[in-house]
């Protein structure tokens, strides 16, 4: 069985045919895809062999940056740049358009981060991004080493040069984090926990709110990792089986089942209408009704 149903809608939004076809495989823990909209390619972390990756259609597999921290969530900017959390060096860095990196946040109130995970980029450029412990205690993902912060959080920063500003500390450990269609809400979901909570977004950036929005339950490996939103505002989350689908009334109209579990999506090709996913080994491709939304 590839698709679970739990309400008819999700018919509607991803189609009776959504399926996910592997592209790709041999990977040591796949992370972050991203689509590249001017190569028209996808790129994504394996954080285990401290690679980043891209594929395309009739190339396959390529190099696109290694070493590379580890890096873990990646996005665009609104000015094309890919911004990154790297989980081996506790920061969140940009890659500019000649190639040169950028570092951007490192530490909070004197202290270094714990290890940057998921992240993504507000209309008005400013940057969000959720910092677990997983790079500092597996050693698959990261580098073992001493947490200096007491809490695993959610930041933002403005702009360059802006200080890392703490915006909830209240997370078991946070994960992946999107934006509703009007940027007035933020959902961002608690990995040990297995919910999605929703903050509002003050008018300065700040956070409100953080009640419990949705809790992802089923059958097989997977726990709220990656996230993203489509154009009609039907939220994805990989969770137990594989990607979770979830209307705007948080009613999880179904599951994507995958033959792994899957840890990140991204929307990719011409039509949006290509949800890429990462597994721990493997690439996967699934076709869906509704397209996605980029946010750059």
């Amino acid at each position: 069985m590839t698709l679970e149903i739990r309400e008819k809608g999700m018919l509607d939004v991803a189609g009776a045919e959504a399926a996910a076809e592997r592209l790709a495989t041999g990977f040591g823990f796949g992370e972050g895809p991203v689509w590249d909209r001017a190569g028209k390619r996808v790129i994504f972390s394996d954080m285990k062999h401290d690679h980043m990756r891209s594929w395309r259609t009739g190339e396959g597999i390529r190099t696109f940056r290694q070493p590379s921290g580890k890096a873990n969530g990646n996005t665009y900017d609104r000015q094309g740049r890919l911004v990154s959390c790297e989980h081996a060096t506790s920061r969140v860095v940009r890659q500019e358009k000649d190639g040169a990196m950028t570092v951007l946040a490192t530490h909070y109130g004197g202290r270094e981060l714990n290890s940057p995970n998921d992240i993504v980029v507000k209309s008005d450029g400013a940057i969000y991004f959720s910092d677990p412990t997983y790079g500092r205690i597996r050693e698959d993902v990261g580098v073992p080493r001493e947490l200096q912060l007491a809490f695993r959080g959610v930041y933002r920063v403005a702009g360059d040069g802006a200080p890392t500003q703490l915006l909830a500390d209240d997370f078991e450990q946070p994960n992946g984090l999107c934006f509703a269609l009007d940027e007035k809400r933020l959902f961002v979901n608690d990995t040990m926990r297995g919910h999605i909570r929703v903050f509002g977004v003050k008018s300065d950036g700040t956070l409100t709110g953080g009640e419990v929005w949705a809790a992802l339950t089923g059958e097989g490996e997977g726990r709220p990792d990656g996230m993203k939103l489509d154009s009609a505002g039907n939220l994805y989350c990989t969770g137990p089986g594989g990607v979770h689908v979830l209307d705007p009334r948080a009613r999880c109209l179904g599951v994507i089942r995958t033959p792994e579990r899957v840890t990140n999506i991204a929307w990719g090709d011409d039509d949006l209408r290509s949800l890429y996913l990462t597994g721990i080994t493997s690439l996967y491709r699934v076709r869906v009704k509704v397209p996605g939304r980029l946010t750059y």
